[in-house]
This record gives structure tokens, sequence and C-alpha cells, in this order.
């Protein structure tokens, strides 16, 4: 006799994206989870995918420009070209000061009003809020060839335990 599964916890999910438009594509659908207020935490390696996930985000959001790496802005706002949320995308990369970096960085709009994604702020920005989304993105070390990308989203906090981050798998 089996050993009956284990409940599906819904604040965290685990998925196979095995091309670019694919990790896109998680993105859009993702979006329509998200409001103003929430914080998103990427990790991953170099090459991952955590820009072209946030570019989902953005096209999901429907905020204006392209959606790019901020790697040498550190941060930039797309504003919100309907009645939703603007996108602040963050890369935390040469941050080192943590919160102190990102107040510095005299962003023009409200945190609480934004949907703010953060590609390498584990240990950074956490302090933000309690509640977070955080995305860790892996893929194979050593094969650029290799688009297979296994990703595990983990709701942290009062706002992600109800929601079920399972459907982003159908």
């Amino acid at each position: 006799m089996e050993a009956p599964a284990a409940p599906h916890n819904p604040a965290e999910t685990e998925l196979t994206v095995n091309a670019p438009e694919q990790m896109r594509e998680l993105g859009r659908r993702l979006a329509k989870l998200l409001r103003a207020g929430d914080l998103v935490m990427l990790s991953g390696e170099l090459g991952a995918g955590k820009t072209t996930l946030t570019r989902g985000l953005g096209e999901g959001l429907g905020v204006r420009g392209a959606v790019t790496s901020p790697t040498f802005v550190i941060a930039r706002v797309h504003p919100a070209l309907g009645d939703g949320p603007p996108l602040v995308h963050v890369d935390a990369y040469r941050l080192g000061g943590g919160l102190d970096e990102m107040d510095d960085l005299d962003l023009d709009v409200s945190l609480s009003d934004s949907v703010i994604v953060v590609e390498w702020g584990d240990g950074k920005v956490e302090g933000l809020t309690d509640d977070r989304l955080h995305i860790a993105i892996h893929r194979t070390v050593g094969d650029t060839t290799d688009e297979v990308r296994h990703v595990t989203l983990t709701g942290i906090g009062e706002r992600w335990a109800a929601v079920d981050l399972g459907v982003l798998t159908a």
C-alpha cells in the first residue's frame, strides 16, 4: 500500500521550462497573480532567464518600455499603460548595502503602489516586506546550448499563503 501523497503546498510550485519563449509565457501568466505592493525576488545563475521572465511579467502587467536587464542602471521603472501597477525592475547584483542602497536609488514611485522585481536580491531586500515571492531558476551549468530551466516558486508570508502557484503549471 502506498503512502498518501503529501498535500500540495499552494505557496510553492516547481516546473520545467524548455525554451526562452516558455519563460516569457510563465512571466505573462504570473503577472495575473501579482498586485501592487508585491515583491518578486529572482535568483539564478547568469543566463538562467531572470530578465526573460521579467520581460514576460512586463508584458502581462501591460507596462511601457522594453524590459531589459537593469545591470548598468541598477533599476528601471516601467509605468503602467492601463490601470495596473507599474513595474520596478532592479538588479541588486552590485548593491552591497541592501535596503540603504535601495533607498538611495530614489525611485520615483511608491514601492507599495508597484510590482517590484529584484534580480540578485537574496540577503539584500527581504526587509522591504514580510511577504514576497521567491523564484529560483536553475539551469545546467557549463552547457550553454541547454535551454531547459527548473523553476521553483515559493510564496513567503501571509500574502502568498492562499495563492495557489500550481495554476502556473497548467
